[in-house]
Order: structure tokens, then C-alpha cells, then sequence
């Protein structure tokens, strides 16, 4: 008997349309760049009909609960088992799907004292099956690619959106290009697009270099753009918000801090806030904050310098890669969802970041550099007393700990810092660091250690 998925009451008709950002033109389709043909801003999918109904919403937190017990491929997805609230299809069977979300919500009491914060959690995506929170997003926008016919997919990308993009490209039979900026990201994270079979071309230019020639190339040929400029990726990475709560029972935390690099995952976890506050699903919307690495850090100049009117880049430099972004290009969403969850946005330094990776990892969770910038800019907004200690907050932790293995083992060792303008500041996270020790292979010695750790 075939695994048929469960369905549910829809809370829209099944039409969405494409809206414009700044001039909110409105269409049925999108072209190449997914650009608005008036003005050349960026473009979100919107929909009709929809509205707050009190009896919907208890229908739907039913419905998708129930689905977790499916054994359809479709219900097991963490994302397409929202599907209500997502661009709808014809079938099922036209997913591509690799059982992506449903990713846990940690609690984290070691950090939690550190912060002086008790109810502390960290919901990670680095646990999706490529390993970051792109998933989440890819499985949409992938589907939406071969729905319109294109055998090609591309991306630009510092690592993370390349090994999903390729893993889902290859899912749905379709061929996979990744542009990628020569010596600028994780080999563990290019090794990922190498074996799920993608061409990949090193470029010597930035992340930004790298963005700007994807969008001449898909003016010019049948490829299709699968970067976060794509509205359907943000549809799906929306769902996050959708499981995170979920998970709260439907009780918003205060806070939601999120990493900051080209924003499209901040811009679509605000969007999933607003649009369940419009359908009743939650009573108040948390506060959305967005932190980022002080070397790239646009969003946060933009908001001091231009009052977050026009972008102020930067020339990206970090050790948090999956973050070295300049030119963000989805900053006026970024701006639109703090004004309208009433969010923060804070810089962190290299050192912050270290340690804060350092300190999630001591909880046995582990994430990837870029994601420790939420437990540094945590403390700086409790210190600012932004956060409060009675309030709830969720950090989003974005990669897995093996994304960047070469910080971590750096870190350990102490040489990550060696050379650059904070080595002489590292040395005060040397009661963080467990580096490997090196013994003669005798019981004596392995005993010497144990009884060293235990002082």
C-alpha cells in the first residue's frame, strides 16, 4: 500500500505571486535574476486569502503534528510538512526531498550561566542532511527549478549553499554549477559539491565577485539561480521559525538571535513570524536580532551610518566564513524585519566568536564558527540589557561543528591567531582550548594525564 501523506484545510487559495520589495509590483511569474522588472529590487513571494482564523489555526497545529507519524516522504520533510504556507503544488511526488528540518532545540545550561540568561536554547540546523540550514530552503527552491524545466542549477557561494544546492541537484536529476571564491572557503565544505558531483569553478574574486557574475549568467543562459535572492529558498527556510515554535508549543520565546551574512535566513525567519502572527498561530512576535562578525559587518553600518537607508559595504574579512560577506543582498529585508519584530543587530570580534564556539562546543553540540556569533552577541546585548535574564531566547545555530574543522583544530592547538593582530588577545582563551597530547604509549603515562585533567 502506498504512503499516502495526510492533507489538512488550506488557509490560502493555492495562487502565489511575486512582489517587489521597494515598489510592490506585483506578478505572476519572475524573471532570470529574480529581479522586479520596474525597479531592480529584490522580489518575496506573497499570497491571497489569507487570514487570522482562530478555529484555522488550531486545525493546522493538528495537522502538521499528526504528519510526523506519516511515513510519506513528504510528511517526514521538516519543511514540506508546513506545506500550507508554502508555494503549493500539484502533487507530492514532485518534491525534493531529503528529509530536511526536524532538527533539534537544545537547552544550554553551561551557556545559559555564562550569560546569566537560565532559559537558553539553541535550535541547530547544522543538523540538517547537508549539514547547515540551507537545506531547509534548497528543497523548495530545487523543486520550483524542475518544475519550470531547467537541467542546470548554480549558485555563488561560500561554502554552505554550494554543498546543498549540489546534494539536492543531484536528487532531482539535474546538473549543478557552483562558483565559489579561490582559497576563501572550507575544503570540508567544497569536498561536499566535489562528491555530490557539481562543476565547480574557484574564482579569484570574493563571495560578492561571485554573486554579481552568477546574475549576468543566468540573463544568458538556462541556468537557474538557487542563491537566497531566490524567493523560494526563503519560503523554505521560513519553516524554521514554523518547527522552532512548535517545539516552544506554540509559546513565542523573546528573543530569536540569528547570524548575519547575506540575510536572506534572518529575512525569512521574520517573514515566518509576521505571517504567523497574521494567521493566529502565535500571540506576540519575538524579537528577531541579527548578529555579525565585526570585519563583515554591512548590516550593522548600514543600520549606524544610513539609519538602514542604503547599504554601506564592506570588504569581508573573517575567519567565520560561511559569514565573509560585504554586500549582503538581502539587507532591506534584513532592515524591514528588525524594524518590524523590534530586533537588534550587534558586531562581534574574532576573539568573541572563538570563544563562543568554544563554549557551544563544551555543551557537546558544536557548531560552525559563523553560528557561534549569536552566543557572543548574546552577552553583548544582555550587557546592554536588551535581553533581560527572566526572558527566553533561542540562538539559531546555522553549520555543523566538521564544516570548518581547520578553525576548531587551529583553536585547539593555538595557532589559530598566530601572526594576525590578536594573537597576543587569544591568550585568554587558553582555559578553553584541549589541545591533543602526544605520550608514550605506556599505562603510566596515560594515567599522569588523567590525574592532570582532574586538577
Amino acid at each position: 500500500m502506498p504512503n499516502l501523506s495526510t492533507s489538512t484545510p488550506s488557509v490560502r487559495e493555492a495562487a502565489f505571486r511575486f512582489r517587489c520589495i521597494a515598489c510592490g509590483d506585483l506578478n505572476d511569474n519572475a524573471s532570470q535574476n529574480f529581479r522586479c522588472r520596474q525597479c531592480g529590487d529584490l522580489l518575496e513571494i506573497t499570497y491571497r486569502g489569507w487570514k487570522k482564523a482562530e478555529p484555522e489555526a488550531r486545525n493546522l497545529k493538528g495537522s502538521w503534528r499528526q504528519r510526523r507519524l506519516s511515513q510519506s516522504a513528504v510528511d517526514q520533510s521538516g519543511v514540506w510538512r508546513f506545506r500550507e504556507v508554502l508555494p503549493a503544488l500539484v502533487g507530492d511526488a514532485e518534491v525534493i526531498t531529503l528529509r530536511e528540518g526536524n532538527t533539534p532545540l537544545y537547552e544550554l545550561p553551561q551557556c545559559a550561566r555564562i550569560t546569566g540568561v537560565p532559559r537558553l536554547f539553541a535550535k541547530h540546523q547544522g543538523l540538517n542532511p547537508t549539514g547547515s540550514f540551507k537545506d531547509a530552503g534548497m528543497t523548495v527552491a530545487a523543486t520550483f527549478a524542475r518544475l519550470s524545466g531547467f537541467r542546470w542549477v548554480a549558485c555563488a557561494s561560500t561554502g554552505n549553499t554550494s554543498a546543498s544546492m549540489a546534494a539536492y541537484a543531484a536528487r532531482g536529476g539535474m546538473r549543478s554549477l557552483v562558483l565559489v571564491p579561490e582559497g576563501k572557503i572550507s575544503w570540508s565544505k567544497l569536498s561536499q559539491a566535489l562528491d555530490y558531483g557539481a562543476v565547480t569553478c574557484q574564482l579569484r574574486t570574493d563571495f560578492d565577485g561571485c554573486l554579481r557574475l552568477l546574475q549576468e549568467l543566468v540573463l544568458r543562459a538556462p541556468v537557474y539561480q538557487l542563491n537566497s535572492i531566490n524567493p523560494f529558498r526563503l519560503e523554505g527556510q521560513k519553516t524554521l521559525a514554523l518547527e522552532l515554535l512548535e517545539q516552544l508549543d506554540w509559546q513565542p520565546p523573546d528573543h530569536i538571535i540569528v547570524p548575519g551574512g547575506n540575510l536572506g535566513n534572518s529575512s525569512a525567519i521574520g517573514k515566518a513570524l509576521v505571517e504567523m502572527s497574521d494567521l493566529g498561530l502565535i500571540s506576540h512576535l519575538p524579537k528577531l536580532s541579527v548578529i555579525q562578525a565585526e570585519g563583515a559587518n554591512a548590516l550593522v553600518r548600514t543600520l549606524r551610518e544610513a539609519a538602514g537607508k542604503r547599504l554601506i559595504s564592506v570588504q569581508a574579512e573573517t575567519r567565520a566564513t560561511a559569514v565573509r560577506i560585504g554586500n549582503p543582498a538581502s539587507w532591506k529585508k534584513a532592515v524591514h524585519v528588525l524594524e518590524a519584530t523590534s530586533g537588534a543587530c550587534e558586531q562581534v570580534t574574532e576573539i568573541e566568536i572563538a570563544q563562543a564556539k568554544a563554549e557551544i562546543g563544551a555543551e557537546g553540540i558544536g557548531c560552525e564558527p559563523a553560528s557561534a556569533v549569536t552566543l557572543a552577541g548574546l552577552k553583548k546585548l544582555v550587557k546592554q540589557c536588551f535581553v533581560k535574564p527572566e526572558e527566553t531566547v533561542v540562538l539559531v545555530l546555522t553549520g555543523n561543528l566538521l564544516k570548518d574543522p581547520d578553525f576548531t583544530m587551529g583553536f585547539h592547538r593555538g595557532d589559530l591567531f598566530k601572526g594576525s593582530a590578536d594573537e597576543g588577545a587569544s591568550a585568554a582563551l587558553n582555559g578553553l582550548r584541549r589541545p591533543p597530547i602526544v605520550l608514550d604509549a605506556t599505562l603510566e603515562a596515560v594515567i599522569r594525564t588523567l590525574e592532570q585533567a582532574e586538577k
